[in-house]
């Protein structure tokens, strides 16, 4: 039985990757940071099936620990401090936990077992005021937020281990992905969430900050498959995952208020504190590479998304 470990399995991302590869066979270690309360939320219907486990992206030590007492075969670094306006706050715990973090697990790998498969989640961020359109891996990184900027670092940190100690470290450049285990501070959640309330008459308004913004958005669930194809492919290398399409804030409220047969523009109030101070106005993904070399491609469409999440968040506040 091959062993998994996954940093961040509280995470929408964690908790889909954890099904996978349960599904494969898999023992699946998961690794929690030590509090006093942590979210279980979404492996609530998993937990008996795997490990869990305390360490920290800070603590070098903690890493070496987990990796020599689990011994796992591939590890997948999917924690960060994730959330970009929370990045503009708190730069230097994001630079902390979002950009080093990902050298002390590298580090931890190396000192213990160099064998073992790594990945690590890169995101459409890194590319912020984008040099050419669509995006591809080849495509020059301009960060525009402290998020961006750590997560161009633990990419090259990656892709640096990789060429430099011949390590198995691959890289997956994700685009915008969403689900209903999405967090609700997210844009798409907040929207779907809201329209939720809405519709059931717990809210009347749903306020938000640039509706023109464009993103590459699909579904978490088809794209933790890619994770693991990464790390079964001929060789560690950089994949750009995404849909291809592009569609914009204003678009995902015209489809999300339709699905309850209201008009978004009776609802939505457009707040100037929900601006980024960069805003990064359209990433849209080339996904060729992950379609030609490892046969991936996104299954959900843009449409099923949003109803997705939006008659999720209605199944749950009508509790």
């Amino acid at each position: 039985m091959p062993v998994a470990l996954i940093t961040g399995i509280t995470g929408q991302d964690g908790s889909y990757l954890a099904e996978l590869l349960l599904a494969k066979g898999y023992q699946v270690v998961g690794m929690v940071r030590r509090s006093s309360t942590v979210t279980m939320e979404r492996l609530e219907h998993l937990q008996d099936d795997i490990i869990i486990t305390q360490g920290d992206l800070h603590d070098q030590s903690s890493m070496v620990a987990l990796i020599e007492e689990f011994a796992p075969d591939e590890v997948y670094n999917l924690a960060a401090q994730s959330f970009v306006p929370t990045s503009w706050s708190q730069p230097l715990l994001t630079a902390e936990a979002t950009g080093l973090g990902v050298t002390r697990i590298l580090e931890a790998i190396r000192l213990v077992n160099s064998k073992i498969r790594f990945y690590q989640a890169s995101s459409s961020e890194m590319f912020g005021k984008v040099t050419e359109v669509p995006q591809k891996e080849t495509t020059s990184f301009y960060p525009r937020s402290p998020y961006g900027v750590a997560k161009v670092f633990g990419h090259w940190i990656t892709v640096n281990y990789r060429e430099s100690f011949d390590m198995y470290a691959a890289s997956g450049i994700l685009f915008n992905h969403e689900s209903p285990r999405r967090g609700l501070e997210f844009v798409t959640r907040k929207i779907s969430n809201t329209v939720a309330k809405i519709k059931l008459g717990q809210a009347k308004e749903l306020r938000l900050g640039n509706l023109e913004a464009q993103r590459d958005w699909g579904f978490a669930g088809d794209y933790v498959e890619a994770m693991w194809m990464m790390l079964h492919h001929t060789h560690a290398d950089n994949f750009v995952i995404g849909t291809g399409e592009t569609h914009s804030v204003r678009e995902f409220c015209e489809l999300a208020f339709g699905c309850v047969d209201l008009n978004y523009r009776d609802y939505v109030v457009q707040d100037p504190r929900f601006y980024r101070p960069a805003e990064v106005d359209l990433l849209i993904s080339d996904p060729s590479k992950a379609r030609n070399e490892l046969g991936w491609s996104a299954k959900t469409r843009f449409s099923s998304l949003v109803e997705m999440m939006v008659e999720s968040d209605l199944r749950r506040l009508s509790k």
